[in-house]
C-alpha cells in the first residue's frame, strides 16, 4: 500500500499505532461500526485513506470499520445528500468557507471539546480556518503553501536579495525591469492565479481577519481597504512587472517565461515546483521566499488550502469518529500520510517533520511558525462559487485594464449584495 516491504509497513503501522493511541490519551476501547466516507479518490491519497484506516484498525481491534472512497468530483454533488440522508460517522471536507453550507445547516458537528485538548494546540496555523461561529467544525490532514518562487540565479547576477518589505520587492522589481525582464510570470486564462495575487495583497494590506470578512460577504467591495489593495497591485502593473498577454496562458503555459528568464518569479503553490524543475530550474537556480509585508502592522497570512475531516451532526459512533479525528492529527501520521511517497504536501501538526526537500522546509517552517497571521484557503474556496467567478473575472480585467476599477469594483459589489443576500 506504501510501496514497501512488508516487514518495514509493518514497524510503520505498529509505530503509528503506538504513538497515536499515545497521543489520543487513554487507549479507549472502541467497538461497534465506524463508516467513513472518502474523496481521496487518485491512486496515493486513496493509499494513504487505506493506510490510515488499517492503522486506526489495528489499534481498535473490536471496531468494525467501513471505508466508502468516492470520486472526488462526484463527491462535490453528493455530500449534501449523504449528509442530510444517511450519513457516515466521518466525512472528508475542506476548511473555511467551504464547510459553512453544512455549517449553517446543521450537518457538521461541534468538535470544539477535541480543540480544546492540549495535543490540538500543536495545529493551531489552521484553528483559525476551521473556526465558524467561535466553534472549532472538523480537523484539517493536509496543506500546502503559497509565496513566490524566484530564479536565485538572476537575483544573484542582478545583486537582488529576497525583499521582506513591498517597497523592497518593488525595488527589486525595477532593476529586473532595467534588466530587459519582467518580474512575475503569470497565467490568468483560468483566472485563479489573479485570485492569489489579490488574497496576498489584501492580507498583506488589511490583514487575515479584513480578508475573511470580505469573502464572507461582511464588507462591502466599496469599502476604503479593498481601494487600498486594487492602489497597491496597480503599482506593479503600471511599472509592467507582468509578462504581456497573461490572460491567453494557463498557469502551466506561463512556466516557461520563468524556466527561459524572461521573467523571475510565480506566485504560485508550491505544486509548481515539479514542473519547474522538470523545465530545468535545478535548486541552484530556483528558491522561495515569503511574500513580503506592505502593512507593518498587520500580522502575516497566508494562503495554505487545507483537506479536513468533519463527523456528521447526524453519526452514529461519535465516540470512534473522535477518535479517529484524534489519530489523525496525531504528527507521527501527519508526518507519514504527507511524505513524498504518499500525499507530498505539508502537515498540518507542528511538531510532525517533512521530507528533506527545501521547499517543503520552508514551507512547513513559514506555516507552523506564522499561525498568529491566519491561514486563508485561495479565494475560490473562501468566496462562494458565484462570487468568486465573478470577482476572479473582475481581478483578470484589472491587470489588463486598470483604468476600468472603479466598474469593476461597482459591478462586484452589485454581485455580492445579490449573492450573500
Amino acid at each position: 500500500m506504501f510501496h514497501k516491504s512488508k516487514a518495514l509497513l509493518a514497524s510503520v503501522v505498529a509505530s503509528v499505532a503506538l504513538s497515536g493511541a499515545a497521543f489520543a490519551g487513554s487507549h479507549a476501547k472502541l467497538s461497534g461500526d465506524l463508516v467513513i466516507f472518502s474523496d481521496m479518490s487518485n491512486p496515493a491519497p486513496r493509499a494513504v485513506m487505506e493506510g490510515m484506516v488499517e492503522r486506526f484498525g489495528a489499534m481498535h481491534p473490536d471496531l468494525n470499520i467501513e471505508l466508502t472512497v468516492i470520486d472526488r468530483e462526484a463527491y462535490k454533488t453528493q455530500i449534501r445528500n449523504f449528509l442530510s440522508a444517511n450519513p457516515p460517522d466521518v466525512a472528508n471536507w475542506y476548511a473555511a468557507n467551504r464547510m459553512k453550507p453544512y455549517v449553517d445547516a446543521g450537518l457538521f458537528e461541534d468538535i470544539s471539546d477535541l480543540w480544546a485538548e492540549e495535543e490540538l494546540a500543536d495545529l493551531a496555523s489552521t484553528k483559525g480556518a476551521m473556526t465558524l461561529d467561535g466553534k472549532q467544525w472538523g480537523v484539517p490532514y493536509t496543506y500546502y503553501q503559497w509565496g513566490v518562487y524566484y530564479r536565485k540565479d538572476i537575483f544573484e547576477e542582478l545583486g537582488l536579495a529576497e525583499p521582506a518589505t513591498f517597497d523592497e520587492e518593488i525595488a527589486n522589481c525595477q532593476k529586473i525591469i532595467d534588466s530587459g525582464r519582467k518580474c512575475y510570470t503569470i497565467g490568468t486564462k483560468f483566472l485563479w492565479t489573479a485570485g492569489g495575487w489579490f488574497d496576498y495583497l489584501n492580507m498583506r494590506t488589511n490583514g487575515y481577519d479584513y480578508h475573511a470578512a470580505l469573502t464572507a460577504g461582511e464588507i462591502p467591495w466599496t469599502d476604503a481597504g479593498v481601494a487600498e489593495t486594487f492602489a497597491n497591485w496597480r503599482k506593479l502593473i503600471d511599472m509592467g512587472a507582468f509578462i504581456d498577454n497573461h490572460t491567453a496562458y494557463s498557469w502551466q503555459e506561463a512556466m516557461p517565461f520563468m524556466v527561459n528568464g524572461e521573467a523571475t518569479a510565480y506566485l504560485m503553490g508550491n505544486f509548481a515546483v515539479s514542473p519547474l524543475r522538470d523545465g530545468g530550474l535545478d535548486d541552484s537556480k530556483l528558491d522561495f521566499y515569503q511574500f513580503p509585508a506592505i502593512n507593518a502592522s498587520v500580522e502575516l497570512a497566508e494562503d495554505a488550502p487545507t483537506d479536513t475531516f468533519h463527523i456528521p451532526s447526524g453519526a452514529q459512533n461519535k465516540e470512534a469518529a473522535k477518535a479517529f479525528l484524534k489519530f489523525v492529527v496525531s504528527p507521527e501520521n501527519q508526518t507519514l500520510i504527507n511524505n513524498g511517497d504518499n500525499l507530498g504536501q505539508l502537515p498540518v501538526n507542528s511538531k510532525s517533520s517533512v521530507d528533506d526537500d527545501k521547499f517543503l522546509k520552508e514551507g512547513f517552517a513559514m506555516l507552523s511558525s506564522n499561525s498568529p497571521g491566519g491561514v486563508a484557503q485561495f479565494f475560490d474556496r473562501d468566496a462562494p462559487a458565484e462570487m468568486a467567478k465573478v470577482a476572479m473575472e473582475g481581478f483578470q480585467e484589472f491587470m489588463v485594464k486598470p483604468d476600468n476599477l472603479d466598474k469593476i469594483i461597482a459591478r462586484l459589489d452589485r454581485a455580492a449584495q445579490r449573492i450573500y443576500k
